[in-house]
């Protein structure tokens, strides 16, 4: 960090571009992704016209370095992106394609540049499996439905696997494209991006990145449903008053409000260290994506209160966030482990701290 730059240590508020760069993608998915085509595309998850129309953009080119043929967007311009992408739900695998064609991008010059060349250009899909993969062993995979190749590591070796065979749509509880995938290993026609350390630093580095999108996606979507429940106890009438009047409605409101601006900001501190010093500051990700996750379920779950029994009905746009909030994250793991990882930053590993703690090594 230059000296230039410690006075932004206290402040991650966005520059002219940048808030650019949020209008744009505001405006792009509130018109192209309404909540009748979210609903359209169940149990699907996907909508390929949309797709095209966001390739058009060049938004996974965004991502990818521009040594690589992308346009080299910053982390904040992504994370930007993201939260739009998740305050409308858009029926988009986006957080896993700029995760896997970044990984694609950093495998050398061995990767055939039709891979690459085509996944920018929106032409070939690209999803990211969670978990190493075991050669004989399905995994289910996001966006593996619609995908054309999975990133995975398999063994020692980070490769890209393609399947010529449709897979089917497994259904889940967040309308995504998951499909079971059997990932072969590097004696196969799979594309072979790195071995060694350096595929499990790519995967590694994979899984950051997944999670600091994500972080932003929940965060938009912790907008999204307070929005309807905002709109909903302004309109609702109990007893000649709007309901947002009453003290029960209108605090755990506030608490979500809250909860989304602290959210946004450990999300953009996020995303500001990874711009400027990606080999410091990793507990951020791991802490926004975690509080970023818990402020959804939150404010999907108010919501869902506050529009009285409505709310509990698949007619509730409320609920469309409820699923997603719950389900989108789930194929990483159980959010809660990043605690795990928060302790090992901050205090050290328990093999490195054991003694300390009262664990045998």
């Amino acid at each position: 960090m230059t000296a230039t730059e410690s006075p932004r240590q206290a402040d991650f508020s966005l520059e002219a571009d940048q808030e650019s760069v949020r209008d744009t993608f505001s405006a792009f998915f509130s018109r192209e992704s309404p909540v009748s085509l979210v609903r359209e595309c169940e149990p699907s998850g996907f909508d390929s016209d949309l797709w095209a129309k966001l390739s058009d953009l060049r938004v996974i080119a965004m991502a990818v370095p521009t040594a690589q043929g992308g346009d080299g967007a910053g982390w904040v311009d992504l994370v930007l992106l993201t939260e739009q992408w998740g305050r409308t739900l858009a029926p988009i695998p986006l957080a896993e394609s700029i995760v896997a064609t970044r990984a694609v991008a950093a495998g050398g010059a061995d990767v055939p540049g039709e891979w690459l060349e085509s996944a920018i250009a929106g032409e070939r899909l690209l999803t990211f499996a969670h978990h190493p993969a075991v050669p004989g062993k399905p995994q289910l995979v996001q966006a593996g439905a619609v995908a054309d190749a999975v990133v995975a590591l398999v063994e020692d070796h980070l490769v890209l696997a393609s399947s010529e065979s449709e897979l089917a749509i497994v259904r889940n509880q967040g309308r995504t494209p998951m499909a079971w995938w059997e990932i072969a290993g590097p004696e196969t026609d799979s594309v072979v991006l790195a071995s060694g350390a350096r595929a499990r630093e790519l995967f590694a580095a994979a899984k950051r990145e997944w999670r600091l999108l994500m972080a932003g996606a929940l965060v938009g979507m912790t907008k999204g449903a307070l929005d309807i429940a905002l709109a909903h106890a302004r309109d609702r009438v109990a007893f000649g008053v709007p309901i947002g009047s009453f003290q029960a409605v209108a605090h755990p409101l506030v608490d979500v409000a809250m909860d989304l601006e602290m959210a946004r900001r450990i999300t953009w501190k996020a995303a500001w260290w990874a711009d400027r010093d990606p080999a410091c500051e990793h507990q951020l990700i791991p802490m926004a994506y975690l509080f970023a996750e818990e402020a959804a379920v939150r404010s999907a779950t108010v919501g869902v209160h506050t529009l009285g029994g409505v709310g509990f009905t698949v007619e509730a746009d409320e609920q469309l966030f409820f699923r997603r909030a719950k389900g989108w994250t789930l194929m990483a793991g159980d959010p809660l482990a990043e605690l795990d990882v928060i302790a090992d930053f901050v205090l050290g590993s328990i093999r490195d701290n054991g003694a300390l703690l009262g664990v045998p090594a």
